[in-house]
């Protein structure tokens, strides 16, 4: 996720950037999926998930609407 958003970042175009950005949005809520797996199957002793788990969400939302600010410009 940190390295495509780097990607996007280094985007030669809007319409390149924006694609990244939809990359970086949909692997962030996926490593949220997984952390809220790991969670739910107790797969980890220490109460590590519980904050990550948080951070994720925000992250997710952060990218999400960074990616809907980015379609939404692209149009005009």
């Amino acid at each position: 996720m940190a390295f495509n958003y780097r990607a996007a970042c280094r985007a030669r175009s809007h319409a390149e950037f924006t694609a990244k950005m939809g990359t970086v949005s949909e692997e962030s809520d996926e490593t949220l999926g997984w952390l809220e797996f790991i969670d739910e199957a107790r797969l980890m002793a220490s109460p590590i998930p519980g904050p990550l788990i948080q951070e994720a969400m925000e992250l997710v939302a952060i990218f999400s609407a960074t990616y809907g600010t980015a379609r939404a410009n692209q149009h005009e």
